[in-house]
């Protein structure tokens, strides 16, 4: 008899446990579903929505999706998704900036040197005082229609150089913070184009020609690159397209590239403006004023409290502080700015700050 009870209790047992295991996997079947459910509900909204914007009545809408989407390294490909490659090009080409191909006017620039009585000044606080000095920085909050950002202002540009990751032999970037860190910096920003497959590149080697501190470190001395983005032996920022040697020749001290820039602003002109001239995204850009000063600007984007800025936005900002000559830099998940140990833009990117090999930095 007590066997017999012994049998039932556990065949009680085995059936509760049975009943257990049915239920959680119920659960969690129910839950796995629910969520795949409220996925695809997402994609095919998301999806639909872009459907409207891209083949709405907005003409303007619908060129700013696809100039947004096509500056992007990560999903560059997702306009061709409603659009064939015909009608992308299309629109790219009805929205950029044009510049002129004229070489910079060097005269425009009065860079204020400083007295004797100031060098010895300088000599006599170095001597005295490691410490760096921000007296002659400005940061300033920069606010548009669909953009928010931070203007850097370098009175003394001998104080704006080219930082670099260190060798350029495929390791990791670094971030701008840890470049700003590593060159003991006051601050700086992201800058130059590099290599990025998939969208996914760490840094490990920019694209063009890169010039630190008066030294070449990379880039090729024959290529002819479109456009160098550099400040010469006299602090003057030079935007021209020259090969890597007469660069060189030039007196080019520092400089990066990003492909066709564009410029943005050439001997005190602003570029023409086709269109939009762009999508909205980050932006990095660099600019000089007629008494030397240098401008470095970052832009968010990709935000709710900052969708981004185009490049003719870009223009209005840097005519506003009185740029002779200004030149976008490398932008999107790139863009941030770095002032007193601290970065003091939003990065666009869901993995932080990225790895860079080169940065605009100030001494």
């Amino acid at each position: 008899m007590e066997d017999n009870n012994k049998k039932v209790r556990k065949v009680i047992r085995k059936k509760k446990s049975s009943g257990k295991g049915k239920k959680a996997k119920t659960i969690i079947g129910r839950t796995l579903t629910f969520i795949f459910v409220t996925l695809l509900i997402l994609v095919i909204g998301f999806y639909g929505v872009m459907w409207i914007l891209v083949n709405g009545p907005s003409k303007r809408a619908k060129e700013l999706f696809v100039i947004s989407v096509n500056e992007t390294s990560a999903v560059g490909w997702f306009a061709n998704l409603y659009l064939s490659e015909e009608e992308i090009n299309e629109i790219i080409e009805g929205n950029k900036v044009v510049y002129s191909d004229e070489e910079t006017d060097t005269s425009l620039i009065k860079v204020d040197k400083p007295s004797e009585d100031d060098k010895d000044s300088d000599e006599k606080d170095e001597s005295e005082d490691k410490s760096e000095t921000t007296e002659d920085i400005e940061v300033v909050d920069i606010t548009g229609p669909t953009y928010r950002g931070k203007m850097m202002i370098i009175k003394d540009p001998s104080r704006v150089i080219v930082g670099v990751k260190g060798e350029f032999d495929g390791t990791r970037g670094k971030t701008v913070k840890d470049i700003v860190a590593a060159y003991g910096a006051v601050g700086g920003t992201n800058g130059g184009e590099f290599e990025d497959p998939q969208g996914m590149g760490h840094g490990e080697y920019p694209i063009g020609l890169v010039m630190s501190e008066g030294k070449h470190v990379y880039g090729s001395l024959d290529t002819k690159y479109p456009l160098i983005i550099g400040l010469d032996k006299n602090n003057i920022l030079r935007l021209e397209s020259m090969t890597g040697q007469e660069a060189i020749d030039a007196g080019i001290r520092d400089s990066v590239c990003f492909g066709a820039g564009p410029v943005l602003i050439k001997n005190g002109q602003p570029s023409e403006v086709l269109g939009s001239s762009s999508g909205l995204n980050p932006r990095t850009a660099i600019g000089q004023r007629a008494d030397g000063a240098i401008l470095l600007l970052v832009v968010d984007g990709r935000q709710a409290s900052s969708l981004g800025a185009t490049f003719e936005d870009l223009i209005s900002i840097m005519m506003e502080y009185e740029a002779v000559n200004a030149a976008n830099l490398d932008g999107g998940t790139s863009s941030n700015m770095v002032y007193n140990g601290e970065i003091i833009t939003n990065c666009s990117s869901l993995y932080g700050t990225r790895e860079l090999p080169t940065a605009i930095l100030v001494k």
